[in-house]
């Protein structure tokens, strides 16, 4: 079985830009230290991308916060976290959950069977698309999400996605 990584959303405005937080501050070294325990290879990281009109688009309409716009310093992955990273597949994604990342995983599942762990930004809306939207696609593969190199919108929030997870059958490690 090839254990996989996924490295959700560690952009520097989700982490010290326009809608960062302390909680994300404080993963970014536990996120590196989980990248280091991975081949590249087997890496997959995500990338929060959005147009120049965000405010015009549905998600911008509802979260009025321009955030990662497509080749803005906030849109770059953190620069401690994309070192760790190295030649590791990134990304981009208009929304939430990736139905790239999904398919390119199914892929690699039909070759080899995989075993994924996701970590990033945010617990409660990326990390939880992602995770359910990867269970969906492949309900009986191992799919875990350490919920140390996670933060969410609010603590609060962080705990409720991983309650959310943890009832769809996704493995929570602390």
């Amino acid at each position: 079985m090839r254990k996989v990584l996924v490295v959700i959303d560690m952009q520097k405005d989700f982490i010290d830009g326009s809608l960062g937080t302390k909680e994300a501050q404080a993963i970014v070294q536990n996120v590196v230290k989980k990248i280091g325990q991975y081949d590249p290879k087997d890496v997959y990281a995500t990338r929060d991308t959005h147009p120049e009109n965000y405010l015009e688009t549905s998600e911008g309409k509802k979260l009025p916060v321009v955030h990662c716009v497509e080749d803005t310093p906030g849109w770059e992955i953190n620069g401690e976290v994309a070192a760790a990273l190295g030649s590791a597949t990134i990304i981009n994604k208009p929304t939430f959950g990736s139905v790239v990342l999904a398919d390119l995983l199914q892929e690699e599942n039909d070759k080899e069977e995989l075993a994924i762990e996701l970590i990033g930004l945010c617990t409660d809306i990326c990390v939880v698309s992602n995770a359910l939207l990867l269970k969906a696609v492949m309900p009986e593969i191992s799919i875990s999400v350490d919920a140390t190199c996670c933060a969410g919108v609010t603590p609060e929030s962080h705990e409720a996605a991983l309650t959310t997870m943890q009832m769809c059958q996704i493995d929570i490690t602390r």
